[in-house]
């Protein structure tokens, strides 16, 4: 009987989730080739690591023989507004889902995320992979991951030998750094709106790539929360992060002074991520746990590994006052000068 593990393209390789992947693929006996745009060094001497870029590449030579891809590959970043921010990544996706059906793989697996059932103020919590997948307009790292999905579920139904597995995660951060969705929402978080304060769930990247040697193992088909158990109050999440002064202002407000923010570089969110500082998109985790999965972080451990320190934190509560003050009355000239403009702009 031939009992040899089948072979697994793993994209992304080189990044936090990606390395763990790859050496823990071949821990379990998988024939393991990573690919990245950027050179890197492999945790296991089992795993073959080649640079390459998935856009131009001939994929259907990389998969030749593969049995899974996994497919991890950033995308779209969260601060990303334009519909096409360098690479077409779900044009790469798609040259990717290709080469698949030609190579014939049967299992392909998706890095999503919990952004894909938007903030809204009637979502339930937490939220279960059979909630409606309705993305905040205008976010386009949310919108492509929704898009990424529909792709992916396509290319499965043209066979019923296929799966696809679509891991929808909360925001993960890694050791070396955080990640960049995490900088972006604590950014967004400084301006905070009257219509609600944010809950918040916080994933670590070791238990991310754990999640994904689930599926593969068990050849999962479908949605799949991950994230660890419960999630965090609005002011545990305060606490945590520090004296930083946020500003809490009516929401119209806050939606237009994170578009004037945006406009003249001060920070890297777009106002398009408001709503996720706002209403709740906390996810469960029950159908991941039901296949052996559990978390070896908490949300507060993650979050805490992923949280920089930043100058405020090394202010008296006095120095914070003021500064506080100082924003809110940068705040309040940033709308006078929007509305000002407003006016004056040519019907």
């Amino acid at each position: 009987m031939n009992t040899q593990k089948p072979r697994v393209v793993v994209t992304g390789s080189t990044g936090a989730v990606g390395r763990q992947v790859c050496s823990r693929l071949a821990e379990e006996g998988y024939h393991v080739l990573g690919l990245d745009r950027r050179s890197g060094i492999s945790l296991n001497p089992e795993v073959t690591l080649q640079t390459v870029d998935l856009a131009v590449a001939d994929l259907r030579t990389l998969l030749t023989g593969a049995d899974i891809v996994v497919h991890l590959a950033s995308g779209v970043q969260a601060h990303d507004v334009e519909e096409d921010p360098g690479h077409n990544m779900l044009a790469v996706a798609e040259r990717l889902l290709a080469a698949a059906d030609t190579a014939g793989v049967t299992h392909f697996v998706i890095r999503s995320s919990a952004m894909v059932y938007g903030a809204w103020e009637d979502n339930p919590v937490p939220l279960t992979e059979d909630a409606e997948i309705r993305p905040c307009p205008g976010f386009r790292f949310a919108e492509h991951r929704a898009a990424l999905e529909k792709i992916a579920r396509e290319w499965a139904e043209k066979n019923k030998k296929r799966s696809v597995s679509v891991l929808r995660t909360a925001v993960t951060v890694g050791e070396e750094r955080p990640g960049g969705l995490a900088r972006v929402l604590e950014s967004a978080k400084n301006i905070r709106t009257e219509e609600g304060d944010p809950m918040g769930q916080f994933l670590h990247a070791d238990d991310l790539a754990e999640a994904v040697i689930c599926v593969v193992k068990n050849n999962f088909d479908g949605p799949i929360n991950v994230a660890p158990d419960g999630w965090m109050s609005s002011a545990l999440l305060a606490e945590l992060s520090g004296p930083v002064p946020r500003i809490r202002v009516p929401a119209f407000i806050a939606r237009l002074v994170a578009s004037i923010r945006w406009q003249i570089g001060l920070t890297d969110a777009p106002a398009s991520i408001v709503p996720y500082t706002i209403y709740p998109w906390i996810i469960s985790n029950d159908r991941i746990k039901e296949l052996g999965w559990k978390a070896q972080h908490t949300n507060e451990e993650a979050y805490v590994v992923g949280y920089e320190p930043k100058l405020s934190d090394q202010l008296n509560a006095g120095s914070r006052q003021r500064l506080a003050f100082i924003a809110a009355a940068i705040i309040v000239g940033f709308v006078i000068s929007g509305i000002v403009r407003a006016f004056r702009e040519p019907k």
